[in-house]
């Protein structure tokens, strides 16, 4: 009875300091500070387009006019997303704090479970479980990842009570809901593919076939597929060539490869983002001493597994991108189109699930190890709370001044036609933030869209490319950012109003633009050429809660 108080306690604590974490959400709205990498300037536009659109439940073959003159539907990807129904049904921070806090609660209660039940089971190690779980559920997820991610714990939990017969309808309910806040390519094809393997391995252990365990796994992956249809349906049957049959990945040497890996298995990577390397990576690297000094293989075996897998993931990631697969990729185009790199979805899962394992090594070793052990994980809980993006994007616009809605609605005001009868382009600031307002862009960022569009756009800034090689490179070889890059602001798109700069020699093709119906530049600075491009400088708007100051040019 005692011990379940002290259970209970310690949940109610961890619950109290998770919505402390997400408070300033709540609290801040459109006031708060968020990631803008892969956030702001892409996901949280794409909602509100979608949305607007009146395309959610679109044809397969449908488009959406508002970006590039009909980016295809697909390319937004499916309507059964909870993330995409929370961002049509409220406003966007309201959406966002939502999606937080049911990502964050559903990690905790994930790797909670998993701890518990199959990895770290025993009423004394309740404080390494609750506590570990906390702090996994704390990390600096991408938030349009969803579960992708920090669902892992939760699916692994499942499948191992399926595995050994247990907990049936529950864990295939667990099993049913993810893929519904989740993504396939962004975490679950490769945990997926991963619990293939770990089937396989009971299998040639002469573990059996264990039929409910495979099955489990393909009725997962069978959701996934009814859920995800468009990417399925564009994946197999679209024959139109998209942007990312230019990806191309393979181009680090070996010595660059092997840097990367370090790199990433000290770091991360910013998609899943652990912050591990401060207090987490000591804790395992003693734990494995300790495995080694006391010859405990046998019985840590899967605190041993987790610290080798680790270090594979981080090189399998980095390696992916090494040249010596070019002979294989010139055979498999497939392999260049689909980022097999991403295995390293896996690492939040690995990693905390050895933190724990790692905080029970240490905890056996003598009181003054338990004690330790408890204060590190402390030390982790405040070390991620640094990691609030309250506290990281600080210096950073608000999400009022990034999306500047007033600022938007006195140049739509200015123009004073119908945002749908012309298009528009921005530079220096991401194009999001046009779309975000309803106007029609010819620049965007998306993850794939149609091959001849961006030869099409390619034209308008060809001579701008030629100057700059990086932004060269990083256009004909990705072009996930069809923007109007210059060679003189290269890969900067977040110019803000109190920049004292000028564009200077700018030389854009503004036949093309106007061909592909662009009438309008949004430009973050004033272009000292203008005329010899053929714009004229409209006006200039700005106001006091936008982080932008906008040069509005017309083409001629």
């Amino acid at each position: 009875m005692i011990q379940r108080i002290k259970e209970r306690k310690l949940l109610v604590i961890a619950f109290l300091i998770l919505a402390a974490y997400l408070a300033p959400l709540f609290i801040l709205q459109e006031n708060a500070h968020i990631r803008i990498h892969d956030n702001l300037d892409s996901n949280l536009a794409w909602y509100k387009v979608l949305a607007r659109s009146g395309k959610m439940f679109g044809a397969l073959n449908s488009v959406i006019p508002q970006v590039i003159n009909g980016l295809p539907r697909n390319a937004f990807g499916t309507e059964y997303s909870g993330i995409v129904w929370l961002f049509a049904l409220f406003p966007t921070m309201i959406a966002y704090g939502l999606s937080q806090a049911l990502t964050r609660v559903v990690a905790f209660i994930g790797m909670y479970l998993l701890l518990k039940k199959h990895l770290l089971r025993g009423k004394k190690w309740e404080f390494i479980q609750v506590g570990t779980s906390l702090a996994f559920s704390l990390t600096p997820f991408w938030p349009s990842g969803m579960l992708s991610t920090l669902g892992m714990p939760f699916a692994l939990w499942a499948f191992l009570n399926i595995r050994n017969g247990e907990a049936f309808w529950k864990s295939y309910l667990v099993l049913t809901l993810l893929p519904l806040y989740s993504s396939i390519v962004l975490g679950f094809f490769f945990f997926l593919s991963a619990m293939g393997i770990f089937w396989l391995w009971d299998v040639l252990r002469g573990r059996g076939w264990n039929v409910r365990f495979f099955l489990a796994i393909f009725y997962m992956t069978s959701i996934y597929m009814l859920v995800e249809y468009r990417l399925v349906y564009s994946f197999l049957y679209t024959t139109e060539l998209n942007s990312r049959d230019e990806y191309f990945h393979a181009h680090l040497t070996f010595w660059h490869a092997v840097r990367l890996a370090f790199k990433n298995y000290l770091l991360g990577h910013t998609h899943d983002m652990t912050v591990h390397g401060l207090i987490i990576l000591p804790v395992t690297l003693i734990a494995i001493y300790f495995v080694y000094s006391q010859k405990l293989w046998q019985q840590e075996k899967i605190f041993v597994f987790l610290f080798i897998f680790n270090i594979f993931l981080s090189f399998w990631y980095a390696f992916w991108f090494y040249k010596g697969w070019l002979p294989i990729i010139k055979r498999f185009h497939f392999m260049d189109t689909f980022n097999f790199a991403r295995y390293h979805f896996l690492r939040p899962l690995v990693i905390y699930a050895g933190f724990a394992l790692a905080l029970k090594i240490l905890s056996v070793q003598g009181k003054s190890w338990a004690r330790a052990a408890k204060w590190l994980i402390a030390a982790q809980l405040v070390f991620l709370a640094l990691f609030n993006d309250e506290i990281i994007y600080h210096e950073k616009p608000t999400v009022k001044e990034f999306y500047a809605e007033d600022l938007f609605k006195e140049i739509k005001n200015y123009i004073g036609e119908p945002q749908k009868e012309y298009r528009v382009a921005s530079i220096g600031i991401h194009p999001a933030i046009s779309q975000y307002n309803g106007f029609y862009t010819l620049d965007t960022y998306n993850n794939f869209y149609p091959l001849r569009y961006k030869h099409q756009f390619r034209k308008i800034i060809e001579k701008e490319l030629k100057k700059n090689g990086i932004v060269r490179t990083y256009f004909d070889q990705w072009g996930g950012r069809c923007y109007i890059f210059t060679s003189q602001l290269g890969k900067r798109y977040m110019i803000k109003k109190d920049s004292k700069r000028h564009l200077k020699n700018l030389q854009l093709n503004t036949n093309i633009f106007k061909k592909m119906g662009g009438r309008y530049i949004f430009s973050s600075l004033p272009i000292d050429n203008a005329g010899q491009n053929k714009l004229i400088l409209e006006k200039t708007f700005e106001t006091k809660n936008s982080a932008w100051k906008i040069y509005l040019y017309k083409v001629m």
